[in-house]
């Protein structure tokens, strides 16, 4: 991911995101507290990205979004509020409310099932920048284990009435694809008129998610 940024700085390379499913571990970001790992049950990788602890692992679709601001715009507030319109319009097309949190960083539903004042979180969002070219990204629950989540305080948001959910969790029925599909339709959509862009993976083929079997960078 560095060389590829480094890369995109220089003009030698398109910008690039990759939609990646990793195995089961958990990343630290530059606030994390090591006191919020409950239980090391997966490897604890430091990312460099900014935020704090959070889990990736099978069923969860993570994008790692290399664009250049300064071709673009260069403001990161705005840019990290394009990620966050781009995880709610993904979710709204699988009729699920996305909402952003002036005090939470990331994505979260309403939860009434569980009781009043109660949101999950559904998709969690952090990113470096470097020479004004961004890294990492977001992260969307499509169908993982979210008891995974239970080794770590997620986010370093420990409160009660704020959990994780997933597409699954909330009874959508959407595959890897489905999502994939949405995520791409709604890139375009949202980062396209900026400038050009490929988004796939690690393959070959620009348009294939792929499971990483690496240390990830986020």
């Amino acid at each position: 991911m560095d060389a590829r940024a480094a890369a995109i700085a220089a003009g030698s390379a398109p910008e690039l995101v990759w939609l990646l499913e990793h195995p089961p571990l958990y990343t630290a970001g530059t606030s994390a507290n090591s006191g919020d790992v409950i239980d090391a049950r997966f490897p604890v990788h430091e990312s460099g990205r900014g935020g704090q602890l959070t889990y990736h692992g099978p069923g969860q679709r993570v994008a790692y979004v290399m664009v250049d601001l300064k071709r673009r715009t260069p403001d990161v507030r705005r840019f990290v509020a394009s990620l966050e319109e781009w995880v709610i319009r993904t979710l709204a097309s699988f009729d699920v409310v996305g909402e952003r949190r002036d005090d939470r960083i990331g994505v979260w539903v309403r939860r009434p099932d569980k009781g009043k004042g109660y949101e999950d979180k559904i998709a969690a969002i952090g990113i470096r920048v470097k020479q004004w070219v961004t890294l990492h990204g977001m992260a969307i629950n499509v169908a993982p284990d979210l008891s995974h989540f239970s080794g770590i305080v997620p986010c370093g948001v420990n409160e009660t009435r704020y959990g994780v959910t997933s597409l699954a969790d909330l009874k959508v029925r959407a595959s890897m694809a489905d999502v994939d599909a949405v995520l791409r339709r709604e890139f375009d959509r949202l980062f396209a008129p900026m400038a050009g862009q490929t988004v796939g993976s690690t393959e070959k083929s620009p348009f294939r998610s792929a499971r990483s079997t690496s240390v990830p960078s986020r």
